[in-house]
């Protein structure tokens, strides 16, 4: 079930942004690799969230002050005090809220043009696939291989770019799969699905709370590089240890026989 926000204000022209916009958005204005073109992008794209969590939160903070058009947010949880340590879209008074309406209060006064859009469930099926059909990137920030799983496929079916983002004790992990290349493997070329593999959580293991910023920042990055249409969005599968902020980047091959994203799969 979709729960619209209240409407935004109305824009005067969806081709040409107002004075306010070009005020508001300047500093991107000034970016030779931005410029009014991929904003006008941004303000035209829809984001899809997996999770209003620690990497959920601030990749939503940073497309609405951005200028992302369409953001959609789809998480089932309510606000506990628990999540407040990390989770800095919520906020005590919000405590038993559900999470997608504390996040879009707290987006709407950080940019009340951008339109949120409310999926308070664990999207699959027919309702996961509706969501990713109608957006220009997927940004999973969700807790589980199932979700990341389904996420993924429905991906791959309809061609839209994910951006995947994992944060665990002091280690995170951010990765691009673009279906509209060829060469791109998807997120089961990396985690085969069925494959044994030790599932954390942050409620068991705990997490370092900046290391959940850090990585939903780079998540939203990728994603506004990617409806902008500027810069190169990243290749292969970065780790980030924040205990010593020492970076890695490892190359990923798309396997040929994969079962979601091979040319036989798709055939």
């Amino acid at each position: 079930m979709l729960l619209p926000s209240p409407e935004p204000p109305p824009r005067p022209n969806d081709e040409v942004m107002d004075d306010r916009q070009l005020l508001r958005y300047s500093r991107h204005l000034l970016l030779d690799e931005i410029g009014i073109d991929a904003q006008e992008r941004l303000l035209g794209g829809t984001a899809l969230i997996i999770g209003a969590g620690g990497l959920g939160c601030p990749a939503a903070m940073y497309l609405a002050a951005a200028g992302l058009g369409k953001i959609l947010i789809a998480d089932a949880d309510t606000v506990d005090l628990t999540n407040l340590q990390r989770q800095i879209l919520h906020r005590e008074s919000g405590i038993g809220m559900p999470k997608v309406e504390s996040a879009r209060r707290t987006l709407a006064e950080i940019n009340p043009q951008v339109e949120i859009i409310m999926l308070p469930q664990r999207l699959e099926g027919a309702d996961l696939d509706a969501a990713v059909a109608r957006s220009d990137v997927v940004l999973d920030c969700c807790d589980n291989f199932a979700t990341r799983h389904a996420v993924n496929r429905a991906c791959v079916r309809h061609r839209v770019p994910l951006v995947s983002g994992a944060a665990i004790r002091f280690d995170g992990q951010l990765a691009v799969f673009d279906p509209r290349q060829a060469d791109s493997p998807c997120y089961h070329c990396l985690f085969p699905e069925g494959r044994e593999v030790e599932e954390v959580r942050c409620a068991v293991m705990g997490v370092f709370a900046p290391l959940t910023g850090i990585i939903g920042t780079m998540q939203a990055a990728e994603a506004l590089k990617i409806v902008g249409g500027f810069g190169t969005p990243m290749r292969g599968l970065l780790l980030l240890d924040s205990r010593t902020m020492e970076i890695q980047q490892i190359g990923l091959g798309k396997d040929p026989d994969c079962p979601v994203c091979s040319a036989a799969a798709l055939a």
